[in-house]
């Protein structure tokens, strides 16, 4: 989790190694989940690839990842010969490929074989390996097909005790426990092979079905066979084509890296990036971009939304249960999507949590804090795919899960989602707030029962709760009056935001979390929730609130510049968003400090593995998507109503450009800048009705027919 390298096709994703004696290859499904509606469960690991080549001490060995194209290659020598080793997760045919081929014919001998992580008997047909079973913990069905094909010398299927053994294993990470099969894939001076999986489970989306489908075996066969019968070079190519459809939508560009430091590997240049120091955009840029290909490789149309691991899970028992935190993190996965022009991207969790709704419902009516006559419904701190959740309730979560359903709306202005999703959900949660809120004798409205996550007492009031229903109802305003409905309600909900309960400033200068003036100068807690209200939400601004924005900005230095990876991203959204781009530019370099694979810092920060995930510790994917989101922050904003160009360029950037930036109101952006400084913008309207830009203080009216651009200059500004 620490050193291979990641691919995935939205709901199948693996973890290449790279090795050459016994290359280990383990792979997930994104719906292989234990657990019920009663129980959250926990996102389980499916299984691994092993290919025994016994090329030991390799020279001219190399490793890539090249995410433009989305496939991982390793090449190596052994014995005078060139190997080759490619892999890619074809979204398409909705398989992992991988392929092996050399200079010379018939240099491949050695053994394959698919072992199970829930202990299922591997079976053999041809040249293709089996693996079915059940999850004793909630039942679920699963199934993982390998097929083998060749291109000269032999393929036949072994047994043991001429099969695997313990030794094969020795030096393979991860695979101290494995219990390696009995049944195998033997090949003898093979030219090339190439290797299709797929792997697949019976969930559906759907508490009406019981969140199961048919057996997963027909459509994994069918997947596999249609692979097989296609040439390599087409499923690449389809891939890729697939794959950069979505990736070149945004492009960036944040200067040019000395060609000897650009030269070194990414994990030296890392290491070289926290000790000396250095100074590397070009890393920056992969850095970004790395978000990007995560979010494509782990999120889908049709499939669940990224987890805690994206589809990066090797354990059985993996952190956190590896599931979907309501209280920041799951948000923070798809803080990327829209800006950074994936906003397609943002579904599968809008998706996910429609589909949890009805179990929500009941779930919520069920706890005695809310009772069986409350409307709506709120969730767990901890969740699953059954509609279950566990630890304590995040009474907020499903208003902030309301956030992201309007925010696709926001930048893409479809009405029709507007109308059949977003409007009947944002109203659902508001109905929940318009019952649980307490009115106090003064008129002020507070939120039950309310706790700063990971922080301080459970108390009425708490900063946190407030701001995120202040968003909510700010946004199902927006959303009745785009469709022109529930005007006596939308004036009903007007009314509640006006007497919410506000944020206060305390003694020191700070923006408090709770009521009660409390804040501790010197607490350096990871979670800034009580800031919600500046970033993701847009409460505070230094137009509309400038004591709140100030008061934030004293908050955020008394908590530091430290934190897990997610505290770390999070904070360089808030500095972006409080038009600080050095510090955000800080907190970028924080994150981007090397972490050995214990999870020990090399430097002063700490933030990122040798493959660049996020280490909470350990990884833990949020980092990385909010640290992409937080580099679009740097560059656009559009939160206020208007499209804010470079409101918090870094120092650092002094030269860049950007294309494919995403803004509310149905915008995207094209920009360049040197010295510091725009030298020009493309406005774009894809689907928009007018708007405004602003740069350096003026804010300017701008009217560009739909499907047109309009390019701004420094002067367009100065008129």
């Amino acid at each position: 989790m620490t050193e291979a390298l990641p691919i995935g096709e939205g709901a199948l994703g693996a973890m290449l190694f790279g090795l050459t004696a016994t290359e280990r290859i383990q792979f997930n499904h994104d719906t292989l989940w234990t657990g019920t509606e009663e129980e959250t469960g926990r996102y389980q690991a499916f299984g691994d690839i092993f290919i025994q080549l016994d090329h030991d001490k390799p020279t001219e060995y190399r490793r890539e990842l090249d995410i433009g194209r989305s496939v991982q290659r390793v090449t190596y020598k052994y014995r005078g010969v060139r190997y080759t080793r490619e892999a890619f997760a074809s979204h398409p045919a909705h398989v992992i490929v991988i392929r092996l081929t050399a200079d010379k014919p018939g240099a491949h001998s050695g053994r394959i074989w698919l072992s199970d992580m829930h202990d299922a008997k591997v079976v053999a047909r041809g040249s293709r390996l089996i693996a079915a079973g059940q999850l004793p913990d909630g039942g679920m069905k699963y199934e993982s097909q390998l097929q083998v094909l060749n291109s000269g010398g032999i393929v036949h299927v072994g047994t043991s005790p001429a099969g695997p053994t313990d030794n094969v294993l020795a030096g393979v990470p991860g695979t101290e426990k494995s219990v390696l099969p009995q049944t195998y894939i033997a090949f003898e001076n093979c030219t090339s092979l190439t290797l299709i999986l797929a792997a697949d489970t019976d969930y559906v989306p759907d508490h009406n079905r019981k969140w199961r489908g048919e057996d997963p075996h027909g459509q994994v066969t069918q997947r596999v066979d249609r692979a097989a019968s296609r040439p390599v070079a087409r499923l690449l190519a389809d891939h890729i084509a697939d794959y950069q459809a979505l990736f070149r939508r945004f492009r960036l560009n944040l200067g040019t890296t000395a060609p000897a430091l650009a030269a070194l590997p990414t994990d030296r240049r890392l290491i070289a990036y926290t000790r000396e120091k250095t100074r590397d955009p070009d890393l920056e840029e992969l850095f970004a971009q790395y978000g990007r290909y995560l979010l494509i490789s782990s999120s889908r149309p049709g499939g669940l939304p990224a987890n805690l691991q994206g589809v990066w899970n090797d354990r059985n028992d993996p952190p956190w249960r590896s599931d979907y935190h309501s209280n920041i993190n799951i948000q923070m996965n798809y803080w990327p999507a829209e800006p950074t022009n994936l906003g397609d991207l943002h579904r599968p969790l809008i998706d996910y949590f429609v589909s949890q709704v009805p179990i929500a419902r009941l779930r919520t009516r069920e706890d005695k804090d809310y009772g069986p006559n409350v409307r709506g419904w709120t969730v767990r701190t901890e969740n699953g795919v059954f509609g279950g959740g566990s630890f304590s309730w995040n009474p907020p979560g499903s208003a902030w899960y309301a956030q992201h359903v309007w925010e696709h709306y926001a930048f893409s202005q479809d009405k029709a989602y507007l109308r059949r999703v977003a409007y009947p959900f944002i109203k659902e949660v508001v109905s929940f707030w318009d019952d649980m809120l307490v009115r106090r004798p003064d008129g002020t409205l507070v939120s039950p029962l309310g706790w700063s996550p990971e922080h301080g007492p459970t108390e009425p009031g708490v900063t946190y709760d407030q701001m995120i229903i202040h968003d909510l109802f700010t946004n199902y305003i927006e959303a009745s009056e785009a469709l022109g409905v529930d005007a006596e309600y939308r004036a009903r909900v007007a009314g509640m935001r006006s007497r919410l309960l506000q944020p206060k400033i305390g003694r020191w200068g700070q923006l408090q979390e709770w009521e009660t003036d409390r804040d501790d100068p010197k607490d350096e807690h990871r979670h800034v929730s009580h800031l919600f209200g500046l970033h993701p939400g847009r409460q505070i601004t230094a137009t509309n609130t400038p004591a709140l924005f100030e008061a934030a900005k004293v908050t955020l230095r008394a908590r530091g510049d430290g934190g897990t990876g997610w505290s770390r991203a999070w904070k360089i959204n808030f500095w972006a968003r409080l038009h600080d781009g050095d510090h955000a530019y800080l907190m970028l370099r924080n994150l981007l400090t090397a972490v050995n694979n214990v999870g020990t810092e090399l430097g002063d920060g700490g933030g990122v593995y040798p493959n660049l995930f996020d280490a909470h510790p350990p990884f833990q994917i949020d980092g990385n998507f909010g640290s992409t989101a937080g580099v679009a922050e740097m560059l656009v904003q559009s939160h206020e109503g208007y499209i804010h160009l470079l409101p918090a360029l870094a120092s650092a950037w002094p030269d860049g450009k950007v294309s494919g930036l995403r803004a509310r109101g149905g915008y995207e952006i094209d920009m360049t800048w040197q010295g510091g400084k725009l030298t020009s913008a493309t406005v774009r309207n894809v689907n928009g009705s007018g708007t405004q830009v602003r740069y350096s203080g003026r804010l300017i009216p701008v009217t560009i027919p739909r499907g047109k651009s309009v390019i701004l200059t420094p002067a367009t500004f100065s008129r």
